[in-house]
């Protein structure tokens, strides 16, 4: 869920970091490894890190199709992580965020729900949002995870993970199929206790306090709906920042709140993947 103005285009919480022309030399050449910040908030560097996928086709039962990228980590077999995009769609970040995955082990499945080019304005954002047909989409990431599972360098652990549009989402494909750990950030939780009986998994979630949509009172009531389900296995993190703020590409990220959210994500994806 996001709203018009919620993923990233308003005023900076802190500056994104830089890239020199040195450093996207020695980058191009594979000659230096650069922060993943870094990485994501240069346009030419997260398309070159993005450049690793492979496009793979996933299909429902229903015959629908969805292309997704992969990227391969050095060492297999692995376990595995579907990354779900923003309202944005599925650009470069998110490319660049799955070769960082590969880099740490995983492999990496970025999924396309749109299957269009991803957008670059809001407005556009939002028509391809509202365009999503709930149904088809689940069936697309059930699909995903059942791939991801029975991949020949697969070792059958699959971790979901998302952002904005795809943080609701995530926390859906853990509703609805069987995987080993669901990572929200500052997705849509809006559920209720009878909605989320069918998690099975552990989860992270990652919020920021001055995020008007995806606020206190979505989450507390998430959490409540947790509890009265009966699950305990869920781990809640808040941060002085706003929408987005893992998004150096936006106008809401915030450097030090990203790096901690993903250190603990990897954290948590280490523990229940590995």
């Amino acid at each position: 869920m996001c709203t018009l103005d919620g993923c990233g285009v308003n005023d900076h919480l802190g500056p994104p970091p830089k890239a020199t022309d040195e450093d996207r030399r020695l980058f191009l050449k594979g000659a230096v490894a650069l922060p993943l910040a870094v990485v994501l908030a240069d346009p030419i560097l997260a398309h070159a890190a993005g450049s690793m996928l492979e496009p793979v086709t996933i299909t429902t039962p229903g015959g629908e199709k969805m292309t997704a990228e992969i990227a391969m980590p050095a060492t297999l077999p692995a376990p595995t992580v579907i990354l779900i995009h923003e309202w944005w769609g599925l650009n470069d970040q998110i490319r660049a965020v799955a070769a960082e995955y590969a880099k740490q082990g995983y492999i990496a499945l970025a999924v396309d729900l749109y299957g269009k080019p991803a957008a670059t304005t809001p407005d556009g954002a939002k028509a391809l949002m509202s365009a999503v047909d709930p149904a088809i989409a689940t069936e697309k990431l059930q699909e995903s995870v059942k791939f991801l599972k029975n991949h020949k360098d697969s070792t059958g652990k699959v971790g979901t993970v998302g952002w904005c549009f795809g943080g609701g989402w995530s926390l859906n494909t853990g509703l609805a199929a069987d995987v080993d750990a669901v990572v929200v950030y500052y997705g849509n939780v809006k559920k209720t206790a009878e909605q989320v009986s069918t998690l099975n998994a552990p989860l992270m979630g990652h919020f920021g306090t001055l995020d008007k949509s995806i606020n206190k009172s979505m989450v507390n009531g998430f959490e409540e709906s947790l509890k009265e389900a009966g699950k305990t296995d869920y781990q809640i993190f808040w941060y002085e920042a706003d929408h987005a703020f893992a998004n150096p590409t936006g106008g809401r990220y915030d450097a030090e709140d990203a790096m901690l959210a993903w250190e603990r994500t990897m954290g948590f994806f280490d523990t229940h993947l590995s």
